[in-house]
């Protein structure tokens, strides 16, 4: 890197990191898996640095290297090592309603993680369909599609628990 640009990319990190973290937390679920997703996220964009610094908008372009990284997790060949034969037991369900950030946490981290990115992308962040379609690399009828498909298995996954909270 150029002399200013180290010290560039260093001042937009250390500012960007919390707001990479919690769209990789919400993404991921983990906080251990948030950490590395922003860990590969920032170390890529290091190596891109010139290019990134070039684009329109640079958190967008960010938040998209993000997002595909999330998406791209499961096609690489250290994402199928597992440390424990069975998952461990989740946290017990305290009082609190369908609208609990625990109940809905965990139903997102069951839908499935193209999904899970466009209904993050659509409703946590409040982004477009366009700019979700341009930060998947796919089009907006695809994200429509997946909004309606990840909303429809997200309700479903309440549903099914709903009976659960009541007894």
């Amino acid at each position: 890197m150029r002399d200013g640009a180290h010290e560039d990319y260093v001042d937009y990190v250390t500012v960007r990191i919390p707001a990479l973290r919690r769209l990789a937390y919400v993404l991921a679920g983990d906080p251990h898996r948030a950490d590395d997703l922003v860990q590969q996220t920032i170390t890529t964009l290091y190596v891109k640095w010139r290019r990134a610094q070039a684009a329109d908008n640079l958190d967008a372009y960010v938040r998209t290297m993000l997002v595909r990284t999330f998406v791209d997790e499961k096609r690489r060949a250290w994402a199928k090592v597992r440390l424990f034969r069975e998952m461990p037991e989740p946290p017990p369900y305290t009082e609190g309603g369908a609208e609990d950030r625990q109940v809905v946490r965990a139903a997102l981290g069951q839908v499935p993680k193209r999904q899970r990115a466009v209904l993050v992308l659509r409703f946590f962040y409040d982004l477009p369909v366009e700019e979700v379609a341009g930060a998947l690399g796919c089009s907006t009828g695809t994200v429509k599609s997946q909004t309606a498909r990840g909303l429809a298995t997200l309700r479903r996954l309440l549903a099914e628990r709903e009976p659960a909270l009541k007894n």
